[in-house]
């Protein structure tokens, strides 16, 4: 190799060099994403239309904060956001209430003392909480019942034309609650029904479910066992231990509402991936709040 091309390749290395420094550099220097930013890109992702009436806003922090990292969870409890913080996931994506209330208003708790050691905690070190519940439900699939059934690993049991619908071989029900309680990991599932019955028809009603449409679901002829989060104990608990006593083969399980739909927003923190590359995510659980002695 000559003198001459020994210099035309040191130049091209060099200028290879200079060129990659100033990619980084201009990576370092962009606009870093907003938390309003990672909401616009859900709203544009989400696949139906936004509604004009929605709990689906943030609800606490400053919307242009800049996004270090993004959690999703279930239910961003104190915990949630503790350990979302510690994590460097100052976006929480949560599909329930911040604030002990569906539409987040604070008017009952202004002065309490939890909700203040909560809401400074928010405030002191930049967290952003997202409200996401009526579109995760409206996506095509439902986010939180196509997550469900991964998690249970009932998708070979569901109904192609509805997700909330499963049919499986007659398993008693004490096994199938058995199954259910081991999948999610359960402390406290409550159930309501003869214990040989033969499960084949399901339904699931995910998070709460008031007496109706509870009531007449449970009491359609091709559904044997309706699963929920919760419910009303003198609702739709009564008509099930009714149902059972009137010679009914009904059975009605009860995980818990953060159990019930948890597995909804692991699912969401993948979903986020395939459209947000910035920052990382990740999804953090909320602690089922029940405990047996």
């Amino acid at each position: 190799m000559d003198r001459a091309d020994v210099s035309r390749r040191t130049f091209l290395l060099a200028g290879s060099g200079i060129a990659a420094a100033e990619i980084v550099a201009a990576q370092d220097s962009a606009p870093a994403l907003t938390a309003k930013q990672v909401v616009e890109r859900i709203r544009q992702n989400v696949g139906i239309p936004w509604r004009a009436e929605t709990v689906d806003n943030i609800v606490a922090g400053d919307p242009d904060t800049p996004v270090k990292g993004i959690a999703t969870t279930m239910m961003a409890t104190l915990d949630v956001i503790q350990r979302s913080e510690a994590a460097g996931r100052n976006l929480v994506i949560t599909h329930e209430p911040t604030f002990y209330l569906h539409q987040d208003t604070v008017d009952v708790v202004a002065q309490d003392p939890t909700y203040l050691f909560k809401a400074d905690f928010i405030r002191r070190n930049n967290i952003v909480c997202f409200h996401f519940h009526d579109h995760w439900h409206a996506h095509h699939p439902d986010g939180i019942a196509t997550g469900m059934a991964r998690e249970l690993g009932w998708e070979k049991n569901q109904d192609a034309q509805n997700p909330r619908r499963f049919t499986f071989p007659g398993t008693p029900l004490a096994r199938f609650a058995k199954e259910i309680e081991s999948r999610l990991k359960v402390r406290t599932m409550r159930v309501v029904g003869d214990p040989e019955l033969k499960v084949n028809r399901v339904a699931a009603s995910w998070g709460y479910v008031s007496n109706v449409p509870g009531i007449p679901l449970l009491g359609q002829p091709d559904v044997d066992v309706l699963v929920v989060g919760e419910t009303r104990e003198w609702e739709l608990v009564e008509y099930a231990q009714d149902a059972v006593a009137a010679g009914k083969k009904k059975a009605l399980i009860l995980l818990g509402h953060v159990v019930s739909e948890q597995a909804g927003m692991k699912y969401c923190a993948e979903w986020l991936k395939t459209f947000i590359g910035e920052v990382p995510i990740e999804f953090i659980p909320a602690a089922e709040p029940f405990w047996r002695p």
